[in-house]
């Protein structure tokens, strides 16, 4: 059994391949070498000593509870054809604007340590001092020097967060 073992060692994957099909009489679908070794050892091993006792055999089928076990994940699993369960999804618009926001076309206005600071709004980003940015934050954090909720920046609130429960 050490000698076949060792052997195990010196093959290739495409000898481990083969050597897998004579000792379970399957071929395999892993290319993996230290896999491979691993599972033939252990088959040799289990076929020399006899393998896993009736005992074990049934604590082991009460623990898999009679499960259909998977080497592998169906292929359709994470594949693109796979329907999501719409009570499991977030429904959202592409390209939907925040609801804090004013329309493309809108100004923000506010005085910061003396300076102004106006942006456009524009449909998909924001424009300041001539630039253009992805969030209100980036400019607010430009503008103050160290990170900033664009939305508190601007003093942006949703009709909910309205002060005097206005809506």
């Amino acid at each position: 059994m050490q000698q076949q073992i060792d052997e195990l060692s010196r093959m290739t994957v495409s000898q481990l391949r083969q050597k897998y099909l004579e000792v379970f009489g399957e071929e395999s679908r892993s290319n993996h070498k230290q896999f491979l070794f691993r599972r033939i050892a252990w088959r040799i091993q289990a076929l020399a000593e006899g393998g896993l006792s009736e005992r074990a055999r049934r604590r082991a089928l009460e623990i898999a509870n009679d499960a259909d076990v998977r080497i592998r994940a169906p292929k359709t699993k994470f594949g693109t054809d796979v329907v999501l369960d719409p009570k499991l999804s977030v429904i959202r618009k592409v390209g939907a604007a925040d609801s804090r926001l004013p329309p493309p076309g809108s100004y923000l206005e506010r005085e910061y340590k003396g300076h102004r600071v106006v942006v456009k709004v524009l449909a998909n980003g924001f424009e300041y001092d001539g630039d253009i940015y992805r969030s209100l934050s980036a400019i607010a954090s430009e503008v103050a020097g160290t990170k900033w909720n664009g939305f508190l920046f601007f003093n942006l609130t949703s009709t909910e967060e309205q002060p005097n429960g206005q809506k």
